[in-house]
């Protein structure tokens, strides 16, 4: 079975942010039956306009495209601000609407809210990847609660059961991301 190359990407741009914070735990601890990358590009896109959405492209959408064309798929972590998904990642979900990257592509999020958070995050990027043509996997939206004190000084989560709920998911990921 060949290796799936997982793009992670963070909807934050908040410093130690719980969701950055997961999805490099995730690539740590991730087995050898996948790869992960992080995109960290977020902060650098410029705001979305139709009007520029033509060759040349910007240099930091031309990573982005590059980043999501060389994943087998793509995971998500956003906060919730407002009721929804913060406007960086939507502009970044924008950015894709033009270009055949996402299409197809299996692309899944993992939600570290608390109980009782994160829904309308997770409900507005079900939609926006439905509009863009990515493939929903069917694992999305696992809750995997991480509190701010979970941070090490490394950015990386040490809690056990938080790692294992995050390997678990990884997992899950992998196995329906790698299937035909």
């Amino acid at each position: 079975m060949a290796t799936v190359r997982l793009l992670l990407v963070t909807g934050s741009t908040r410093r130690r942010s719980t969701n950055s914070a997961a999805l490099l735990t995730a690539r740590a601890i991730l087995d050898g039956g996948a790869r992960a990358d992080v995109y960290d590009g977020l902060a650098g896109l410029p705001p979305f306009n139709p009007d520029d959405d033509f060759e040349p492209l910007p240099a930091p959408v031309v990573a982005l495209r590059s980043a999501i064309a060389d994943a087998d798929a793509v995971v998500f972590c956003t906060p919730e601000y407002a009721g929804t998904m913060p406007g960086t990642l939507k502009n970044l979900l924008d950015w894709t609407v033009g270009g055949p990257e996402m299409y197809g592509k299996p692309a899944t999020w993992i939600n570290v809210a608390g109980p009782g958070r994160g829904a309308g995050a997770e409900a507005t990027l079900a939609t926006v990847l439905g509009y863009v043509g990515a493939r929903v996997l069917e694992v999305s939206g696992v809750r995997v609660p991480v509190p701010h004190d979970a941070i090490g000084e490394d950015g990386l989560i040490a809690d056990k059961g938080v790692r294992a709920s995050l390997a678990d998911a990884l997992r899950a990921i992998v196995a329906q991301a790698g299937a035909p």
